[in-house]
């Protein structure tokens, strides 16, 4: 296997390398000139094979002779259920350079969401289970299996109580829910732990991500990252285009385009920055923590005669709520709330290995952004003219907010994510709206960004799947005629369910359930 370079959802890279029995992950931010061994973790990763008897079959062969045997072999690609995973080292970095972490269970538990992350961006293995039952049965008629690695108690993961501490968090999982009759942790009841990849993609990233905090900020001598200074903000006039081609690197920004303000932990800004009125990304944290908060708890309020739980407010405008590198693209996907500032909202996320291409749509206001947008023929015939009060009316909704998507930074179209309990959605469906169900509004207003549906539809989906989990459904409702967008729908996993008359449109309620969403498109 060649080596793999991962990019983060917070902008954070990696370097997978085979090494022997396993791979190794190199951090690039980690690794600096101090350091004489690579800083990161090894993971020991294998394959387990099983096999019928040496006919082949069960016929009249006894119960032992039926009994399957396991074989383990090197990993060469992922299998359906027969991978096994576990940590066999940890490089940490110097002292001198970096302060170690506040909690030793959560830098592993960063580790292995890390080292998931990459192993679920792997090609699919078949889907499709082999029994004795379907042996003979066609393959595309045999029944389906979860994709699932299996996590062994081994190498690092022996620390006591670690395991019990993963599956507390909710990254790991068994299906054996008995308390069990062993005091300690290393009996059977902790020995079949495993993670499957519709579990992998509900767990939100904010959850385990995070950046150890240097020592000293006069103590690196990395030429790339000056630490002695503070971050700047680009100015609101530069595009991102000339920011990404700049030859020389500005003193906050790293090799691969990213912002260190951006990281988890990052140092905070203390210039330009500092006058935005909007957090700088959804992974920073000046506490050098991770930067998820768990839902309100559950209370209800009646608004226009509709009872509904009360509602979280959703970002500041211009605040960045969603970020992920999407390898087909080779860009980082984005979604900020929308904004009525009359000057752009400058973008200092990560960024892909390409070069940034339409940066000057950056230097456009969302007002000005949704004028273009709404003068497209292909975008009025579903959405109408543009009006002043457009945003403004968006922004004031108590039940939806308006969004900006983006591609590395650079603005391609408008969404609105809504609950559909309080939307006349909600009173359309009556009791069929359950409380947390959310709903999107959808139109690409660049050219260019057409084709590219897939990743932008199934990342709303996993924001709102993994933004609470009390969200049981996705739904949205085209219009009947929106012919290509129905089947972009379907191919996504969502069921047509009905139609629905709105005062202005006949459409189809289009409706996906948790339990069958597998993950963003990659």
């Amino acid at each position: 296997m060649a080596p793999q370079i991962i990019h983060l959802p917070d902008g954070q890279k990696f370097t997978v390398t085979p090494v022997f029995a396993g791979l190794f992950f190199k951090s690039h931010e980690l690794n600096t000139h101090n350091n004489p061994f690579p800083i990161g973790w090894t993971i020991v990763l294998n394959t387990e094979d099983a096999q019928l008897g040496v006919d082949g079959v069960d016929g009249e062969q006894g119960e032992e002779d039926r009994a399957r045997r396991r074989h383990i072999h090197s990993f060469k690609q992922p299998t359906l259920q027969g991978d096994n995973l576990f940590i066999s080292s940890i490089s940490q970095p110097s002292s001198t350079e970096f302060k170690p972490a506040a909690s030793p269970t959560r830098q592993i538990a960063m580790m292995l969401w890390v080292t998931l992350y990459w192993y679920f961006h792997q090609p699919q293995p078949s889907p499709y289970l082999t029994t004795d039952a379907s042996r003979l049965t066609p393959e595309e008629a045999r029944p389906k299996g979860e994709w699932r690695i299996n996590i062994k108690r081994d190498g690092v993961l022996r620390g006591r109580n670690l395991i019990p501490k993963l599956e507390r968090m909710g990254l790991i999982a068994s299906l054996d829910s008995a308390v069990g009759t062993n005091l300690k942790d290393n009996g059977e009841e902790w020995s079949q732990m495993f993670v499957s990849r519709r579990m992998f993609w509900q767990i939100p990233g904010r959850l385990f991500l995070f950046t150890l905090q240097r020592a000293s900020a006069a103590t690196t001598t990395n030429p790339e990252s000056p630490n002695g200074s503070r971050p700047t903000s680009p100015a609101r006039t530069e595009s991102i285009h000339s920011r990404h081609h700049t030859p020389i690197h500005s003193p906050h920004q790293s090799t691969g385009g990213r912002f260190d303000v951006d990281l988890p932990g990052g140092p905070p800004p203390m210039t330009m920055v500092t006058t935005l009125n909007f957090p700088i990304g959804p992974f920073y944290s000046s506490s050098h923590l991770p930067t998820y908060y768990p839902p309100a708890p559950l209370m209800y309020t009646v608004t226009n005669g509709v009872r509904h739980p009360i509602r979280r407010k959703p970002g500041r405008m211009g605040e960045v709520f969603y970020s992920r590198y999407v390898p087909s693209v080779g860009q980082y996907l984005s979604f900020r709330v929308a904004s009525l500032t009359p000057e752009p909202v400058p973008y200092l996320g990560p960024l892909g290995p390409k070069p940034v291409e339409n940066g000057h749509l950056a230097s456009l206001s969302d007002t000005e952004l949704l004028q273009s947008w709404l003068s497209n023929p292909r975008v009025q015939k579903f959405w109408g003219d543009y009006s002043p009060d457009f945003l403004s009316n968006a922004l004031s909704s108590k039940h939806s907010f308006p969004v900006i998507g983006m591609w590395d930074g650079v603005p391609f179209g408008y969404f609105e994510i809504y609950w559909v309990k309080e939307d006349i959605l909600g009173q359309k469906l009556g009791n069929d709206a359950e409380d947390y169900d959310r709903g999107i509004h959808v139109f690409v207003g660049e050219e260019w960004a057409r084709g590219r549906v897939p990743a932008w539809l199934t990342s709303l989906v996993h924001w709102c799947l993994t933004d609470d989990y009390r969200t049981m459904h996705v739904c949205l409702e085209p219009r009947i005629d929106n012919a290509r967008f129905l089947q972009h729908l379907q191919h996504a996993g969502f069921a047509k369910e009905r139609e629905v008359a709105f005062p202005h449109k006949q459409s189809y309620l289009m409706k996906l359930n948790r339990d069958a969403w597998e993950g963003p498109a990659l």
